[in-house]
C-alpha cells in the first residue's frame, strides 16, 4: 500500500536545472565555445562534493586567462534571474494537496543544500506539506548514493515497499533505486534526453502523475 511519497526538488518541483545549464551554455557561446553535453548528464542530480570538475574549471583550460570569480559571478546572476522567474511545475501542487488530503506523507530528498532547498520551498508557499526536508548537509554522501532516500524514509517511518520517489535525473533514479524504492521519472527540458530508463515508470509532466497510478506501484 502506498503510504509515503519522496519528492526530488531541483528540476522536478522547480525547474531549477534548465536556467542553469542555459547560462552556462551562454558563457560558453561568450567566449567562443560549447559546453560539453556530457556534462549535464554526469552532474545533474549529483551532490556538489561528487562533481569532480566545475563548467567554469573546463572553461577556464580552454580559455587562457579567464577570470574564472567573474565567469562564475555572471553566471550565478543569471542563472537566479531565470530561476526566480520560474513556476512550480504545472501538475506539482495539485499532486501534493491530493496527497495531503489522503494522509500521506511526503518528503523531499535533494543534492542541494537546506539553504538552496528550504528558501525556494518557502517563496513557492510548499515547504508546509512536507515533513522531512532531507538535503546534501544531512548526509556524508549524496545522489548518486542511497543516502539521502533512506534518511528520508528514515525520517517519514515507512517502509522502501511504501514508498514512491518522484525524479528528474538519471543520478536521482540510481539514488532512489540503491535505496531499494519504486521511483517516477518526469524529466524536464534538459534531462528529457537523457537515460531514465531505471526508473519504473515515465511520464513527460507532473500533470500526469496521479495518485492512482502511484498507487499501482505499490499494491
Amino acid at each position: 500500500m502506498l503510504r509515503a511519497l519522496i519528492f526530488d526538488f531541483d528540476g522536478l518541483i522547480l525547474d531549477t536545472e534548465t536556467p542553469e545549464v542555459r547560462a552556462w551554455e551562454a558563457m560558453y557561446e561568450a567566449y567562443g565555445h560549447k559546453m560539453d553535453p556530457d556534462w549535464v548528464a554526469y552532474q545533474i542530480g549529483r551532490g556538489a562534493e561528487q562533481i569532480a570538475e566545475r563548467p567554469v574549471d573546463k572553461l577556464a583550460a580552454l580559455v587562457p586567462g579567464l577570470d574564472a570569480d567573474e565567469v562564475e559571478k555572471e553566471y550565478r546572476a543569471r542563472r537566479m534571474t531565470a530561476i526566480l522567474a520560474e513556476p512550480i511545475r504545472p501538475g506539482v501542487e495539485k499532486l501534493l494537496k491530493e496527497a495531503e488530503r489522503l494522509s500521506l506523507k511526503l518528503a523531499v530528498a535533494s543534492s542541494s543544500k537546506h539553504e538552496w532547498v528550504d528558501s525556494h520551498l518557502t517563496r513557492l508557499g510548499l515547504i508546509g506539506y512536507f515533513e522531512a526536508i532531507c538535503c546534501a548537509d544531512d548526509v556524508e554522501r549524496a545522489k548518486p548514493f542511497p543516502d539521502l532516500y533512506e534518511l528520508a524514509q528514515s525520517e517519514l517511518g515507512i517502509r522502501a515497499r511504501e514508498t514512491v520517489a518522484l525524479e528528474d535525473s538519471p543520478n536521482g533514479i540510481q539514488s532512489a533505486v540503491d535505496a531499494g524504492l519504486k521511483v517516477v521519472a518526469v524529466p524536464n527540458e534538459v534531462t528529457r534526453n537523457l537515460d531514465l530508463s531505471k526508473a519504473t515508470s515515465r511520464y513527460e509532466s507532473m500533470e500526469e502523475v496521479t495518485i492512482t497510478r502511484l498507487q499501482r506501484l505499490c499494491p
